[in-house]
């Protein structure tokens, strides 16, 4: 990649092939907007993350108070049963309360990690609190991992296809020299310099791309010696700590099965909205109806003369 763009580089030769899908790139930067900050721009952005990563903190109160409110008090399998399992042909009510327990008792752990996880996203203090409860002292400038991928966001507008302005010559050996490094490795993705003589980076990828502990880091020179190397294990604690739980968010930590897990939940917690929602319109137009059946037997009783 070269700054914000990223390039399909040959990989036996290093020779630039054609520049990524920046349509479908700017469709998932797009998204993302929506998700984090309600696709709000310039000074609206601060207050939708605001409302987004409070909503978020909410939500892991909300996953536990469920259990502990509609877990029933008697333990048997006649009574967890209606709970745990589906109930055939229930309607209505029945259905929703049913369905409602059902999906929370299943998604109950996806879904508390999920949310958890993403409040080190919304706010500095809980990423700052993931560094210290790690025992290291939080790295200056790290503000909840939003900064850089907004900026990326900003800057891939309004470009056009093309080449990187830079040299990429002894590219290939370099890919070669980096293949070696990590001999299972799936990916390798080369940040080009500025300069014709600096170093070169690569991300080495043994896993999926949502895999931290898959990755590690390899700078090479032009002439192909190593000026740095750095693995997942050679991290800190605390960084480790922070890129799992950001890839936990998404189930991406755990590869294919984990984002499966991650996606059938979510939609679960949709469910959960759906039906809570249709469980609390029914208590209010009940408790709206035997308001009126008493104000009509109050009137009855008490005709006005």
């Amino acid at each position: 990649s070269a700054g914000a763009r990223a390039f399909y580089l040959d990989a036996y030769t290093g020779r630039p092939l054609r520049e990524g899908r920046q349509r479908m790139r700017q469709f998932m930067s797009d998204v993302r907007g929506w998700h984090r900050w309600l696709s709000a721009e310039g000074e609206a952005r601060p207050t939708a993350r605001a409302f987004t990563g409070w909503s978020n903190l909410l939500f892991p109160f909300i996953v536990c108070s469920g259990l502990y409110l509609w877990f029933p008090r008697k333990r048997t399998w006649q009574h967890v049963r209606p709970v745990v399992w589906f109930t055939r042909g229930a309607r209505g009510k029945a259905r929703d309360f049913n369905w409602h327990n059902a999906i929370g008792v299943w998604c109950l752990a996806p879904l508390f990690i999920v949310v958890v996880s993403a409040v080190p996203i919304s706010f500095p203090w809980a990423n700052d609190w993931v560094y210290r409860a790690a025992g290291e002292t939080p790295p200056a400038g790290r503000r909840g991992g939003g900064a850089g991928e907004a900026a990326a966001r900003e800057g891939g507008r309004g470009r056009g296809a093309g080449t990187p302005r830079v040299s990429t010559e002894g590219l290939a050996g370099l890919l070669q020299r980096a293949a070696q490094q990590e001999r299972d490795w799936r990916t390798v993705t080369v940040r080009l310099p500025e300069s014709a003589s600096g170093p070169v980076s690569f991300a080495i990828d043994r896993g999926d791309g949502g895999q931290p502990q898959l990755r590690s880091t390899l700078t090479l020179d032009r002439a192909g010696a190593v000026v740095r190397y750095e693995a997942f294990a050679d991290q800190g604690a605390g960084r480790r700590l922070r890129s799992l739980m950001r890839f936990a968010h998404t189930g991406e930590v755990l590869g294919l099965a984990g984002q499966t897990v991650a996606g059938v939940a979510s939609a679960g917690a949709v469910v959960l909205v759906w039906t809570g929602m249709a469980l609390a319109l029914r208590r209010a137009r009940a408790w709206l109806s035997r308001r009126r059946s008493r104000a009509a037997m109050s009137i009855a009783e008490n005709p006005a003369t």
